[in-house]
């Protein structure tokens, strides 16, 4: 047996020393010029696109699309507690959780509309409801694959990452613009904005209070992971059985199982400091080594083929995501 797990990992090392070496090299990119890191991760990887097509590196390079990618999901839960939760109120739980269902029943309404299938609908509106780029990867971890789903993940992610960006630039100014005090800037900013580094980067350029609201609200976002991805196995199961050609995702995916266990430790348990910073701190290396591998099984071409009402869509969501938490503010607060 330990001779049979040496020959696994010696197989699998080549492509994911490389996948690692990408991601180091995009969060230096993002340490020392302020880039998105997922966002050079993805790009460095498009770049070594060949890597992936044969040669030592291709098995290593797909288990860290798929298995490393389920192990960053699943170390989230370790940021989510019931106490975080229950600080928040139950006004803003239920106005951020319609905000993310409203905000997939969009996408899920606007995207035949656009010429797109439930499934590029459901991703894009899943990532922009939730957490963006996580939340991309793993909704596509549970969705039907095809032989589209690889440059519909790199889309999404690409797309998110980048109106994640600008919408922290400007969200900002039009809470100011809006007159909103600091703790309506950050349940804003929370609410609205999908990736977490953005969030927080968001609500701090405000006040230290702005931050710290905002970063609970996107937390709590986080936390709608789970029912969302659960959800979402169970229709798909539902629709796969009448597809004989199409392997039906199990009923709760080991990712969730995980996410949802070490979110219950979390409450019950009070965890050393140092225990839930190491999993957060492997969980987004986790998360950026995966997308570095994405990026490899991925060419420019493929992307390039997705479209403009595919950027359209992305739009769409953000746009009445925002505009949803910003009616949900002015009649609760």
């Amino acid at each position: 047996m330990l001779t049979s797990y040496r020959a696994q990992a010696s197989l699998l090392f080549p492509g994911v020393l490389v996948s690692l070496i990408v991601a180091l090299s995009a969060q230096f990119v993002a340490d020392h010029y302020g880039a998105p890191a997922m966002l050079m991760a993805l790009l460095f990887g498009i770049s070594l696109n060949f890597l992936s097509a044969e040669g030592k590196t291709v098995q290593g390079i797909q288990f860290c699309a798929r298995t490393v990618l389920r192990i960053g999901v699943a170390l989230l839960g370790l940021r989510i507690s019931v106490a975080m939760i229950s600080d928040l109120g139950v006004p803003l739980v239920m106005l951020v959780i319609a905000g993310v269902v409203a905000t997939i029943g969009i996408g899920l309404l606007v995207g035949p509309r656009l010429g797109h299938g439930p499934r590029f609908s459901f991703l894009t509106a899943g990532s922009v409801a939730i957490c963006g780029a996580s939340a991309a990867m793993a909704i596509a971890a549970i969705l039907p694959k095809d032989e589209r789903s690889e440059q519909r993940l790199v889309f999404t992610v690409v797309g998110v990452t980048l109106l994640s960006t600008i919408a922290m630039i400007l969200y900002p100014i039009l809470a100011s613009s809006l007159a909103m005090d600091d703790t309506q800037t950050g349940i804003f900013l929370g609410a609205t904005i999908h990736d977490v580094a953005q969030v927080v980067g968001a609500g701090f350029s405000v006040s230290e209070s702005t931050g710290e609201t905002a970063t609970l609200i996107k937390l709590f976002r986080v936390a709608m992971l789970a029912p969302v991805v659960v959800i979402a196995t169970m229709v798909i199961r539902m629709n796969v059985k009448t597809e004989g050609d199409m392997k039906q995702p199990p009923v709760l995916p080991f990712f969730v199982v995980g996410f949802v266990a070490l979110a219950a430790l979390n409450s019950i348990v009070a965890l050393p400091e140092f225990v839930t910073t190491t999993a957060g701190t492997l969980s987004r290396w986790a998360l950026l080594t995966s997308i570095a591998a994405v990026g490899m099984k991925t060419s420019i071409k493929d992307v390039a083929q997705v479209g403009g009402a595919a950027i359209a869509l992305i739009v769409v969501e953000t746009v009445f995501l925002a505009g949803f938490i910003l009616i949900g503010l002015e009649l609760l607060l």
